[in-house]
């Protein structure tokens, strides 16, 4: 059977790591699920989600030019809605880089006038005397 992009398959949970899950896929093949590909859900330890010998469904997201094959077991689930998660992701990155630099920079100049006035206060204002 050959491993493609974008198929779902059943394997075994074959270790687990700090860092995600490797799956045996038919073949004799393993792949990895990333944490952040184990549940919807923020995953703190995966073992939390998933034990050894566990049979799971997921959903191939991309094979390397090494061979390394990604998986995702919450992409293979009936339920996930791709484009939702996109929708979220756009909304953060529709303002232009250059929009977002104008931002930063009335922003940083507003905080800067704030500090010199806030400076100048304490030390008693422009020509304040010093003795």
């Amino acid at each position: 059977m050959s491993i493609e992009v974008g198929s779902i398959i059943e394997g075994v949970v074959t270790g687990i790591t700090k860092f995600g899950a490797f799956v045996e896929l038919p073949g004799g093949v393993t792949g990895l699920v990333h944490i952040s590909e184990v549940a919807d859900a923020y995953v703190k330890d995966v073992k939390d989600y998933l034990k050894e010998k566990d049979r799971v469904l997921v959903k191939v997201i991309n094979v390397d030019a090494q061979g390394k094959i990604g998986l995702s077991i919450k992409q293979a689930s009936p339920d996930y809605d791709a484009a939702q998660k996109s929708r979220r992701q756009n909304r953060s990155s529709q303002a232009s880089f250059e929009e977002k630099l104008a931002k930063f920079l009335k922003d940083s100049d507003e905080r800067l006038q704030e500090v010199r006035r806030n400076t100048e206060a304490k030390r008693g204002g422009r020509g304040a005397s010093r003795y």
